[in-house]
Formats: C-alpha cells, structure tokens, sequence
C-alpha cells in the first residue's frame, strides 16, 4: 500500500486531501516527449504521486540539454544514455512508490494505440505540431484528457483538451477522468487547423529557449492533470494560456466557441489521418539538433532486432563506434554534414537513426542507406 505521508503538504490542500491523493496512486499518466517540458512534467508528477508514469522519447541526452531539462546530467551526456531511460532512473531516486515505463522509441502512429494502455491522461513534450496532431487524434479517438504545451524563445503556451464525444472511435473510455459532453473543449485542430510551414515560425534551433518559460508551461500542464486525476474539473483552466516572460506579457484567450466555428477533420468529421498514418515520412528533422531521425517504416511485428555489435565492428573501418545496451553511436572520418561537421550517427536495435550534422532528409537517408542498408 503506498505510504501517503509524504504527500502530506498537498494533501493540506483542501480539493485534494487524501481521497485525491489516493485517485492521485492510481492514475497513469503518458508522458510524449522526454526534453524541456517532458522532463518537469515527469519530474512534477512523479513527486506528486502519480503512481505511473509512462516515458516516450526518441533521443539521447546532450549537453546542450542540460541547460533546461531538469531530469538529466553530465553523466547522463557522457554515457550516451537514451532520454526515456535516463529519466527513469533520476525518476526512481525521486520517489520510489511509483512505477515508471521508459519507452526508447518514436512515438508514431505504429504504436501510439499500444501505448495508451491503461492511461488515463497524456500529457505533450513535443517540439513539433505533425506528432502533436498524432496525440491529438489518439485522444479525440479514444477519450483521453490531452494537456497541450509548447515553449520556445521567451514564448510559451497551455492548453487542457477534452475531447467531444462526437466523433470517438472508443465508446468505453478507460481513463479515470470522465466528463458530460457539455464540458469537452476545441481539440487542438480546432484552434491550429494547419501546422506552420517550415521556416515560417521559430524554434529551438533558431531563436533557442529561456529554462523559465519552460518551467511555467510545464507546471501549468502538471496543475491541470492533477486537477483532472483528483475529480476537481471545475478548476480545470479551460482557456488558452500564452506568455512572454522576458516582455512580461500573459494572456488567457478564450478558445470555447472554437469548435463551432470550425469544420475540425478530427473532432468534428472524426478523420485521423494522423492515426492511421496516412501523413509523415521516414525522415524527420529535430528541433535544435542540426539533425535527421531516420525510422523504416514497418510494422511493429516486422521491426528488426539489430545486432548493433557487428554492425559496430564493420563502421569502425569508416570512423569510431561504441556500443551500449541501448544503442550504438560514433563518428564518421571522412563524412561531412553542413558546415563541413563531421557526421555522427546513432543506431537503435530496432532500426532507427539519428544522423547528426545535417538537417538536409535526402542526405541523412543517403548515410543510412550507406552504412545501415535500406
């Protein structure tokens, strides 16, 4: 039985006490993406009491991470340790009454179902609106409390979505949060119908981004979960939430009527052409890291075991390679990115790759098909 006495300053709190805080035990929250916001967030819940946390994270940890994600640090770097899982140990010294799933993987319209199992909530660490559309239909589809957050520059914003009945392809629900249709909210299509074009708003790579307003977004998300998982949904912040910290602005704006002004293909035609992964491509450049993620597209009962070991032995002939039990990664010698950086790639056994040192698909896929195989 879990031991509810160090949650006693929150249980003080008189929307909580201590049936909120056993609710709290038996919630499970997914957490998508494992760096700035996906790293307070779990760090937030986890001492909270959320008695399982789900982890999704394609990457490793970098240094350049350490200014803002809070869960990982320089050994974390030096070890070439998988975000998911890095997070997962820091998470386990943190509060060892709750359980933790750490998933090494992309988060995709492959396994998104296969991963909400048993979840009552997910929240968003994303840095990009095509996989934040993905966890967008897999909770209009199947019911699930979705909190939205994003943060780049000195610019943030938080949005808590539940979804409408209407189009749901899960008549049943299995999340603990339940609520009268008179209460659901926009989906995230309904307010951004399109995501913006490439080139056409900042991101990490080139406006960078203030630790600060990443811990403000991510500890509104945290406030509106727990809000949902301890049953006080008529605390629930139910507009859009966008701030500045380094102009001192803060807007709340009303986005209620947003689903009625709108022909939403997902909430409203019940189309998940993100879910059924009928958009995306097998090369997807990542935020902030001057490189390409290269995932084949198989199935998940066709994804191979790699055996990273030999495959290490035949890329040392071109450059230096190690191997750990998560992934193999090195350098090339005589492989250049943009501005003349040496390529650096790491390997998944399960087939996926980041090339680093170019943001250019074509030519990450060309390295790929080079050295891995097609």
């Amino acid at each position: 039985m879990t031991d509810l006495s160090r949650y006693h300053r929150q249980m003080l709190l008189e929307d909580i006490g201590q049936v909120g805080q056993q609710k709290l035990a038996q919630s499970h929250a997914l957490i998508v993406g494992c760096g700035a916001l996906g790293t307070v967030i779990a760090d937030s819940l986890a001492r909270a009491g959320v008695g399982t946390l789900s982890i999704v994270d394609r990457d490793t940890v970098e240094i350049t991470n350490l200014q803002r994600q809070v869960l990982f640090d320089e050994n974390d770097v030096l070890k070439q340790i998988p975000k998911a899982q890095a997070a997962k140990a820091k998470l386990a010294k943190i509060n060892s009454q709750i359980k933790v799933n750490a998933h090494v993987t992309d988060f995709s319209f492959k396994n998104a179902q296969l991963l909400i199992e048993d979840v009552d909530i997910l929240l968003d660490g994303l840095d990009n609106f095509q996989t934040r559309y993905l966890l967008n239909d897999l909770a209009v589809a199947n019911g699930l409390p979705y909190i939205y957050g994003g943060a780049v520059g000195t610019t943030g914003m938080s949005l808590a979505i539940l979804p409408h009945s209407h189009a749901r392809k899960n008549k049943s629900p299995q999340s603990s949060v339940s609520w009268p249709d008179e209460l659901s909210t926009p989906c995230l299509r309904c307010i951004f119908p399109e995501a913006p074009p490439p080139g056409a708003s900042p991101t990490c790579d080139t406006a960078g981004v203030l630790g600060a307003v990443v811990s403000i977004i991510a500890s509104h998300q945290v406030a509106q979960a727990i809000k949902l998982l301890t049953g006080n949904m008529d605390r629930l912040d139910r507009s859009l939430l966008s701030i500045d910290v380094w102009l001192n602005q803060h807007r709340t704006l009303d986005v209620s009527t947003a689903r009625n002004t709108s022909d939403c293909p997902c909430c409203v035609k019940g189309e998940f052409e993100f879910l059924f992964g009928q958009t995306g491509g097998e090369a997807t450049s990542l935020c902030g890291r001057n490189a390409v993620q290269i995932n084949p597209q198989k199935s998940e009962s066709e994804q191979p075991n790699m055996d990273l070991s030999s495959i290490a032995l035949n890329l040392n002939k071109h450059g230096t390679f190690t191997v750990n039990q998560y992934l193999l990664h090195g350098q090339f010698t005589n492989e250049q990115g943009k501005n003349g950086i040496p390529v650096e790639l790491t390997l998944f056994p399960d087939g996926r790759a980041i090339v680093k040192g170019t943001d250019e698909p074509e030519f990450a896929r060309s390295i790929y098909a080079k050295y891995i195989g097609n």
